[in-house]
């Protein structure tokens, strides 16, 4: 089993180096699976450093002209040679236990793709609010937040992607052709719970 770890990037010098940083210590998780893993960050066009950092941080480097995060994680999904795609954004720390909970899932076999929940990095009550109430509808309704999203390679290929004419909410795009798929294959979506993926605040802050 391989999994490729996609990170979309655009002008993330201030923090894609600390997010390579936790991914590489959590990807060891497959590693105690005897899997392989791969890394890679596409490049949206960024006119800092995020090219640099990515590849002194070990991940392979593909770029996309455009700004746009469907085409950028597609682009990404494109020279993944792992058998589950794994989307991570930029400013995102997952731990080594939230990945073997999704290696847990894809070996119990009746997984077709997930998500998780998230928790903010600092503490904004309204904020947290509506990111408790976020995770409630996730879970839910098994709608993928784009900050973390694993899929099989073939389902990914099969329904096409990320949609390219979407600029915003192509993750719940791509949630509900998933659910489709599974339904159709007899397989399901999960919304994983136990390890949320910690993310940062700056939208929030911005």
């Amino acid at each position: 089993m391989k999994i490729s770890i996609i990170i979309p990037a655009f002008n993330e010098e201030r923090l894609l180096g600390g997010t390579l940083a936790r991914v590489q210590s959590a990807r060891v998780a497959f590693g105690q699976f005897a899997w392989e893993s791969e890394l890679i960050v596409c490049d949206n066009n960024s006119t800092d450093r995020t090219a640099e950092i990515a590849r002194a941080g070990g991940a392979t480097g593909v770029s996309e002209p455009v700004n746009q995060i469907a085409l950028a994680r597609n682009r990404g999904a494109e020279v993944a040679t792992g058998d589950w795609l794994l989307f991570i954004d930029a400013d995102s720390h997952p731990s080594a236990a939230l990945f073997a909970e999704v290696a847990e899932q894809i070996q119990a076999g009746h997984c077709l793709a997930g998500g998780c929940t998230v928790r903010l990095e600092d503490g904004y009550p309204l904020a947290n609010f509506f990111t408790g109430f976020w995770n409630f509808l996730s879970r839910s309704q098994r709608l993928l937040a784009g900050s973390f999203i694993f899929c099989e390679t073939a389902a990914f290929r099969k329904i096409g992607g990320f949609n390219n004419e979407l600029f915003a909410g192509e993750e719940l795009d791509l949630s509900k052709r998933l659910r489709q798929l599974a339904r159709e294959m007899g397989c399901e979506v999960v919304i994983l719970h136990r390890h949320p993926l910690v993310t940062s605040a700056r939208k929030v802050r911005l």
